[in-house]
Formats: C-alpha cells, sequence, structure tokens
C-alpha cells in the first residue's frame, strides 16, 4: 500500500496541475504563442518525437561523456591532494573558482577556443567543468572520513601512506564518492545545454538548439515538449544513478 501511495499521491498531483494549466489557458483564451496549454505540448510532442528523441541522445551522450571525464580527473586529483596538504591547499582556491564562476559566463570563452567549427568539445568541456567539483569535493571529503581508530591501527602495523590510501582511505570514501556523481550528473547536463544555447548553431542538434529553434518561431509548444523530455532525461539519469549508488553502499557495507 505504501509503494502503492508514494506512485499515485505525485501522479494525482501532476494530473490535477495539468488540469488546472489546460483549463486556466482555456478559460482565459490565452495565446497560443504566450502559453501553450497541456494538450497543445502532448501534440507536439507526439508530432516531434523522432527528432526529439535523436536531439535528447545528442544531449545525454555529450553529459555522459563529460561526467566519465570528470569523474576520472576529480577523483585522480583527489587521491594526489589527499597524500599532501600543501598540494591541497594549493588546489583548493582553483577548483572554488571554477565552482562559483557561472558556466553561462565562460561559455563564449570556451566555444571560442574549442572552435567555432567543433561546438561538441565545447560542449563536453563546459559539462566537464561544472561536473568536476561535487565529485573532487564529495572524494576528498570521504578519503579524509576515514574512522580514526583503523587509521591508528595501520600506523601501528607500520603501513605506508600508499597502502593506507588504497585499503582505507578509498574504500571509506565510496559513499561519498557515489553522491558526488548523482549530483554532477545533473550539473554535466545542465552544462551541456548551456553550451548548446551558446554555440546557437545548426550544428548542435541537441535539445537546447530544438528549443532556440522553436522559441525564433513563437512555437511554445514544441519549447515545451523538449522541456519535457530534458527534465524526463534528467530523471532518469538521476534514478539510473540513484540505483548505482544503492548497489554500491551495499557492497561498501558487505566490506
Amino acid at each position: 500500500m505504501n509503494r502503492l501511495t508514494a506512485l499515485l499521491a505525485p501522479t494525482a498531483l501532476i494530473a490535477i496541475l495539468l488540469g488546472i494549466w489546460e483549463i486556466a489557458c482555456r478559460a482565459l483564451q490565452v495565446p497560443v504563442y504566450f502559453l501553450a496549454p497541456p494538450s497543445a505540448i502532448g501534440a507536439a510532442l507526439a508530432a516531434d518525437a523522432p527528432s526529439l528523441v535523436a536531439a535528447a541522445g545528442y544531449t545525454v551522450s555529450n553529459a555522459l561523456i563529460a561526467l566519465a571525464v570528470a569523474s576520472l580527473l576529480a577523483q585522480g586529483l583527489a587521491l594526489v591532494v589527499v597524500l599532501s596538504r600543501t598540494l591541497e591547499r594549493a588546489v583548493q582556491p582553483i577548483t572554488v573558482v571554477l565552482q562559483v564562476t557561472p558556466v553561462i559566463a565562460i561559455a563564449p570563452l570556451v566555444n571560442i577556443w574549442a572552435g567555432t567549427d567543433h561546438p561538441g568539445r565545447a560542449i563536453i568541456a563546459l559539462a566537464v567543468i561544472v561536473a568536476f567539483f561535487p565529485i573532487y569535493s564529495g572524494a576528498v571529503t570521504g578519503l579524509k572520513a576515514a574512522d580514526p581508530d583503523l587509521m591508528r591501527l595501520f600506523d601501528l602495523y607500520g603501513a605506508t601512506p600508499l597502502q593506507r590510501l588504497l585499503r582505507l582511505r578509498a574504500p571509506s570514501a565510496v559513499p561519498f564518492v557515489l553522491e558526488g556523481h548523482k549530483v554532477a550528473a545533473g550539473l554535466a547536463i545542465v552544462g551541456a545545454v548551456v553550451a548548446e544555447f551558446v554555440a546557437g548553431s545548426g550544428k548542435v542538434q541537441g535539445l537546447a538548439w530544438r528549443i532556440l529553434d522553436a522559441g525564433y518561431r513563437l512555437q511554445t509548444a514544441r519549447m515545451f515538449a523538449a522541456l519535457f523530455v530534458l527534465g524526463v532525461m534528467g530523471a532518469v539519469l538521476y534514478t539510473v544513478l540513484q540505483a548505482a549508488e544503492r548497489a554500491g553502499l551495499k557492497w561498501w557495507r558487505g566490506r
């Protein structure tokens, strides 16, 4: 019953909100170009389904590539800096600056550096930048979260710093790294979409271009359809990573 309630509650709320939206648009006679009703959005979604699926594949593939690159860079850097307090202090300001700098502010520069003929490079680079910090921060925090009693035990047995890192600190960091990836996945999609907006070229056939193209034509139904696909894509990716997190934590607790 609890599972059924958990499923029906959000479904019912979404249905009620969509019904209010539809009734309000019809009752107030809101122009379709200003705010399309859900029925028009559904029709646009059905009509543009093939192109939207292709655009979603383009966006999510770039986001996943960026997530993989950010994961390798962040975890590799975290493993290095945790062995040296001086190096960590030197790297920390740079990572913080990258985190707090709005991606939209540096997107034009990255687009120029990547080359206007290769917008895919800029998309991946920007997505890597925004996805890097959550993974790095989680990894560093996790590597420092090892049990102090176990650290003293390793010292008692004369373990080397590398042995402590690989056999104690790295396993202790698993929950933090998994959570960092879950956050970074959504940010990677955000970075990819922002880069597509900045690229503003027909060579970029992602969801952002579909939104821009529909906006130029004042086709708000098509814009909402693309936004719906983008939201579903993000929700699916989050669900997959959440399942991976549960599996990873189950393995971690077993160890």
